[in-house]
């Protein structure tokens, strides 16, 4: 769609969407998210609330902002989803394993540490640092999703799903940082970029062919500017990291990563016309804010620093990380891009989320949609 014209639709929408968004008029029907430990409201703290990495995320400070306690929320406060959800006129939309919910209005299949790819390509490629004992892949939360739909929406489910917005979080992450950590070579990365894409491509095709309208796709962030990586991966060659600090091979894989998606993308809208598609940044925001954080709220100097955790010179030491005991957090996390060394802070969730929703961190924004 021509940028002036979605600009002058979102004009147009802006006095319908205000009331809307104030939780008075939903935009839409319900919200149904998939993705990891971006997106996970909840699921991780039901399914392996044990699992070792996961079991910090239970305890404070996190879900400090917001919150005030742990919630299974890997961030001292809200998600991108969660935002998106009051947004949308919509309450929190809860985690799809979570007994005695109403689900009429959302649900959330997300699962901290999932990735796009199946167990079993990691298990074929001797990559056995797997997070996750269980499969909780992509495709697999599809299927939550499809056995959950009876229960949903039992005989008018296309008609309901045509008024709700589904979202296909930041998957690819996590399947690149298993590889990397498992010891492949950046060149098998790269190789696996496209099938990643594919699975991706394939698991937004199948819920359009079930009636879905209004789709959000997520691309993946920088990973070059991630304070585990930047910790666990260095690099003696100055040229290796870019002006912004941040290394520039792991970056590239994002970049292409995301010019694949971008482009399925652009294919399902030829092949869904109905359908309204929205390719959603966490890439773009997040350069944004290590490139200039003062514009956005940010103390200059912690860019690339986590929040809460230890160890120098990125706050982040995977043996002393937030929510293990001692482990201090900063006063103010409102001031910091990053929280525990991984995923993002409340402040910058909530940034994120308007940019998705109004612009510029989404062709085309929530609203449009």
């Amino acid at each position: 769609m021509n940028v002036a014209l979605q600009y002058l639709q979102l004009f147009l929408l802006i006095p319908f969407l205000h009331h809307a968004s104030s939780n008075s008029i939903p935009i839409f029907n319900a919200i149904y998210s998939f993705g990891s430990s971006y997106e996970d409201t909840g699921n991780m703290a039901i399914l392996a609330p044990t699992a070792s990495g996961f079991r910090n995320v239970l305890n404070p400070p996190y879900g400090k902002t917001f919150f005030n306690r742990p919630t299974g929320r890997a961030s001292d406060g809200r998600l991108v989803i969660d935002r998106i959800a009051v947004l949308c006129g919509l309450p929190f939309i809860p985690p799809s394993m979570a007994q005695g919910q109403d689900f009429s209005k959302g649900a959330n299949f997300a699962v901290f540490a999932s990735t796009a790819l199946d167990r079993n390509f990691f298990q074929q490629n001797n990559i056995t640092n797997i997070f996750l004992t269980q499969n909780t892949s992509l495709s697999v939360q599809i299927e939550w999703f499809e056995n959950q739909k009876a229960s949903i929406c039992n005989t008018t489910c296309v008609e309901y799903f045509t008024k709700s917005l589904f979202a296909i979080g930041k998957f690819g992450d996590n399947d690149y940082l298993y590889m990397l950590s498992g010891g492949k070579t950046i060149e098998f990365i790269n190789s696996t970029v496209p099938l990643v894409v594919e699975i991706i491509r394939s698991a937004a095709e199948r819920l359009l062919k079930q009636g879905v309208l209004h789709l959000v796709v997520a691309g993946i962030r920088p990973n070059g500017c991630i304070p585990v990586v930047l910790t666990y991966f260095p690099s003696a060659n100055r040229s290796d990291y870019d002006s912004l600090g941040c290394l520039k091979v792991y970056n590239n894989i994002g970049i292409y990563h995301n010019t694949l998606l971008s482009s399925a993308v652009k294919q399902l809208r030829v092949e869904f016309p109905l359908a309204r598609i929205s390719f959603s940044e966490y890439y773009k925001p997040i350069i944004d804010f290590v490139s200039n954080p003062s514009k956005y709220g940010f103390t200059s100097g912690t860019q690339l620093r986590a929040c809460c955790g230890t160890g120098e010179p990125y706050n982040y030491n995977l043996l002393a990380s937030c929510g293990q005991a001692g482990v201090p957090a900063c006063p103010n996390p409102s001031t910091f891009i990053n929280w525990d060394g991984i995923h993002l802070t409340d402040a910058a969730y909530d940034i994120i989320a308007d940019g998705w929703f109004k612009g510029p961190y989404a062709d085309p924004p929530i609203l449009v949609l």
